[in-house]
């Protein structure tokens, strides 16, 4: 009777411990949810319209952009973007806005585009290497390649006919 009660404990103190195990692994494998980027209202962004507005009333209105255009300052873009991440895996984008407003050279709106995850592009890397032009060596080749080369005519190296 006594044996019995010495294994029900060591059997309880096992499964509690188990579950344990299982209740902290499996916690780490919640999804990750993460925003980047322009916070906006959408009766905000709705209220800017082309030809009314001008630069500072863009500004009033829906804050500074993201990011003005690298190559036409009157090019601003708010951008916002959703993603979701379960355990070590890759983010991929649940939802995507990009809001551009671009201005005429007086400053006035002068068009209105969105866009969304369509305009994500994906790149597939090509078996992890970077193609070059030239040789293809091995490493040895490269190591040992040079021997006897050094100071021969014509490579530019040692003294030469004077």
């Amino acid at each position: 009777m006594q044996r019995n009660r010495k294994y029900g404990k060591m059997a309880r103190t096992a499964c509690i411990t188990g579950l344990l195990g299982v209740a902290m692994a499996t916690s780490g494998c919640t999804r990750l949810r993460t925003h980047q980027g322009y916070v906006g209202d959408e009766t905000l962004i709705q209220a800017v319209q082309v030809g009314v507005d001008n630069k500072q009333s863009v500004q009033a209105t829906l804050g500074r952009p993201t990011f003005v255009g690298q190559f036409d300052k009157n090019d601003w873009y708010y951008f916002a973007r959703d993603s979701r991440q379960l355990a070590f895996s890759k983010p991929k984008a649940s939802a995507q806005t990009v809001f551009h407003v671009r201005f005429d050279n007086v400053g006035n709106v002068a068009a209105i585009n969105r866009s969304g995850l369509e305009t994500i592009a994906k790149i597939n890397p090509n078996g992890d290497k970077t193609p070059t032009l030239g040789r293809n060596s091995g490493f040895f080749e490269e190591l040992f390649g040079n021997i006897g080369a050094v100071g021969a005519p014509g490579t530019g190296g040692g003294a030469g006919p004077r």
